[in-house]
């Protein structure tokens, strides 16, 4: 059973619902005095060890969400309360516990309960008994199943791992003491594509049970491969590391985009506009969502699920509760249309106000790599929101935009544009002429224009050698883009 369990309500959970469920402990747990931070309540038992952790509901209005984080099965027909029920890694019938205060908040408050095998069959009428902590806890977060000095462990079961508040709270504090932040998975389990950001590289890790020799506790001997890289892992030091060693699991298979010819439109670009008191925000990314879509996104979030209903106004008022600090953030779009999802970040620079945005669109199978109109979107984004930079590329995925632990085909260049301040800085004339067999698309008439460089063939040299040309004449950039 998972150690996640997910109480759907529909209506809010309120303290006495709460209290009701946290009783299906029995006499012999405790409320926790101090409260674990990123959880609302903590349910430990006689010696102050953690069973169960039981995170603030979440208002989702965007039923999309449900279905699209945990399967058809959890189809939910209006806005619902989630509220995430965390059984402690190691605690002996701390699962069954989970399952049961989530059975006895649906019963008060109706709803379901995800996964629905959590859910006993007296329905949660009987409390469970001798529930008892495997150890002290590893870390303040509850996410967090193993602690060292090198990594934050946290072990997840679900068929596919989302960017959620607790998990995104463990990696900041991983990243604020200096540790990499290391998911363990099942071989079949997926990211979504939020996930895979806040992953961002090197030294965190997805790391999967190979399913010869893997267990459910993230320690030595067992098997287990890097689900981006395919590298075999070794438990080394306190942190999983690489061995350079190709997993033979990852490459076994046959990818499904491979089959059916699915594929993904991907979109990397940043605007940088003036700080000035009007500036609405969400702009550059709500014109991509509708050329591409045909419509805007649904809902945004700082998490997934992405609980809101999009508004730039509402998204402009949180990121100017937070500044100066940079406000990550999910953006989803509508669940009856083709998968589209990006994620978000604005931050405040010396030069005004930055929106970089990484969108993805899931293409049927057979679509052409080419996507037309993308010279004048990048002209619209360049005129209206002070476009930087962006890069288009086009790869054979999964158009559900569910990443697997599985070599899939990588991403091929489709279109580079660079907006008017670099292309003036780097100067038009040399601008002008790359040294690929491609011609410049100016974004707009202005004597400051943009340009727009279509990439032939997918042809990752030549994007290459168009990027060292631009470089050349711009030393600070080539500086930057030598050291990331």
């Amino acid at each position: 059973m998972t150690t996640d369990v997910i109480a759907l309500t529909e209506r809010m959970p309120d303290p006495w619902s709460v209290v009701t469920g946290l009783m299906a402990g029995g006499p012999d747990t405790l409320l926790s005095a101090e409260r674990a931070e990123g959880a609302l309540l903590q349910l430990c038992d006689e010696r102050g060890r953690p069973l169960v952790s039981v995170e603030a509901p979440m208002l989702v209005r965007l039923p999309g969400e449900v279905a699209r984080l945990l399967g058809p099965e959890a189809v939910v027909s209006g806005p619902v309360w989630w509220t995430e029920v965390r059984a402690a890694t190691g605690a002996r019938r701390a699962p069954q516990l989970a399952g049961v205060i989530a059975a006895r908040l649906v019963r008060r408050l109706g709803g379901t309960v995800w996964p629905p095998g959590a859910v006993p069959p007296d329905g949660g009428e009987a409390p469970v008994t001798g529930v008892v902590g495997a150890a002290a806890p590893a870390a303040a977060q509850p996410a967090v199943d193993v602690l060292t000095d090198s990594a934050a462990v946290v072990i997840q079961e679900r068929p596919l791992v989302a960017a959620t508040a607790w998990l995104g709270d463990a990696l900041r504090a991983a990243q604020a003491a200096g540790r990499a932040l290391q998911i363990v998975t099942p071989r079949g389990a997926r990211l979504s594509l939020p996930t895979r950001s806040l992953l961002g590289g090197l030294p965190n890790r997805w790391v999967v049970q190979d399913g010869a020799g893997g267990t459910s506790r993230a320690e030595p001997g067992g098997g287990y491969y890097d689900g981006l890289s395919g590298s075999v892992l070794r438990w080394q030091d306190g942190a999983f590391a690489a061995t350079g060693t190709p997993a033979p699991q990852f490459l076994d298979g046959v990818p499904r985009a491979a089959v059916s010819e699915e594929g993904q439109l991907l979109l990397t670009f940043t605007t940088r506009r003036p700080a000035e008191r009007d500036l609405l925000l969400g702009g550059p990314l709500e014109t991509v969502w509708r050329v591409l879509t045909g419509g805007p996104p649904a809902g945004w979030g700082t998490c997934e699920p992405a609980a809101l209903p999009w508004s730039r106004e509402e998204l402009t008022d949180l990121v100017r509760a937070r500044a100066p600090e940079p406000t990550w953030l999910v953006v989803v779009g509508h669940p009856e249309g083709a998968a589209a999802i990006a994620t978000l970040r604005v931050r405040i620079t010396t030069g005004g106000v930055e929106e970089e945005v990484t969108f993805a669109l899931g293409r049927a199978g057979g679509a052409p790599a080419e996507v037309p109109g993308l010279p004048e979107l990048a002209g619209t984004l360049s005129a209206r929101y002070g476009l930087v930079s962006l890069l288009a590329q086009h790869r054979r995925a999964r158009a559900d935009l569910e990443v697997p632990a599985q070599l899939e085909a990588g991403p091929a260049p489709l279109a580079f544009a660079l907006g008017a301040d670099d292309v003036h800085r780097i100067g038009l004339p040399h601008a002008l002429r790359p040294p690929v067999s491609t011609t410049p698309v100016r974004l707009d008439p202005a004597e400051r224009p943009g340009l727009y460089y279509p990439v032939p063939d997918g042809d990752w040299q030549a994007f290459q050698h168009l990027m060292a040309h631009l470089h050349s004449a711009d030393p600070a950039r080539g500086r930057a883009a030598a050291g990331g």
